[in-house]
């Protein structure tokens, strides 16, 4: 099945989109910064993204599974971030530059010094790294990326950079673990580097190339392409759109195509 895709408008988002959604939004009054795909009254245990940021997002953090259920929610939330593009300029934060006491975290996000205590790391396209639950991250300006996300809409801001949106110290602090980013959920590919990305704990990412070939493995699969088409079934989707499928599941698609296929654990 072909998920329908939205729009979400966020302060830091963009009124011109790069390919393929170019034609979606050019130069109107709408700052998009996020792209997801649903499929209306189906749940569903991940959720894709496109984010384009023009400005930083707020500092932020999700608790785990463990700590949402403690105050009676389904689950946490854990994601990974592909980037798709960057600009020569553009960072992510990613962990604090040295670990942080809860008090000094509070303290802070209160004056601002957040923003000079993240770790700010430059990217650019092939950029990939998984963000475990906990983790105290911001997303910069001028970057183009998928995210792969437990489907849960939970997020702390802890500092945002003086925007009239809430904030959640409290809770964020209580979940945070304000430390360095371990060097071992990055890594910068190309698409030719075929395989496993993620395995567990909370979903499973796969980059597959092109041709008839099959994927086993308990459903539902999320299939996003991120060159050339993708065909099941007789219906045929390419990059800028999601395809959930259950198993097995058999794809056949374009020469030098490339996708994720992303599961749940």
């Amino acid at each position: 099945m072909k998920l329908s895709s939205v729009e979400v408008e966020k302060p830091w988002g963009r009124n011109w989109l790069p390919a393929p959604f170019h034609n979606l939004t050019e130069c109107g009054s709408k700052a998009i910064g996020e792209i997801w795909f649903e499929a209306p009254g189906k749940p569903l245990d991940l959720m894709i993204k496109y984010i384009f940021t023009s400005q930083k997002l707020s500092i932020q953090v999700h608790p785990s599974d463990e700590q949402a259920r403690v105050l009676g929610l389904p689950s946490g939330k854990e994601e990974c971030w592909y980037i798709l593009d960057a600009d020569p300029a553009a960072t992510l934060g990613i962990g604090t530059k040295s670990p942080l006491s809860s008090d000094e975290l509070c303290a802070a996000s209160l004056s601002g010094e957040i923003e000079q205590l993240m770790d700010w790391k430059s990217v650019s396209a092939g950029d990939f790294f998984y963000i475990p639950a906990g983790t105290v991250h911001a997303i910069g300006a001028g970057v183009s990326l998928i995210e792969i996300q437990q489907n849960a809409d939970i997020t702390y801001r802890l500092y945002d950079y003086g925007r009239p949106r809430e904030l959640h110290l409290d809770a964020g602090v209580a979940v945070s673990q304000a430390r360095p980013y371990q060097d071992s959920l990055h890594r910068n590919f190309g698409t030719e580097e075929l395989g496993k990305i993620v395995s567990g704990p909370k979903f499973n990412l796969h980059l597959c190339g092109s041709d008839i070939f099959t994927i086993g493995g308990a459903g539902p699969h999320y299939i996003i392409p991120l060159q050339g088409a993708v065909t099941f079934d007789n219906e045929t989707i390419g990059p800028g759109e999601c395809l959930i499928l259950e198993d097995p599941l058999e794809l056949i698609t374009e020469p030098n195509s490339k996708m994720f296929v992303a599961r749940a654990c």
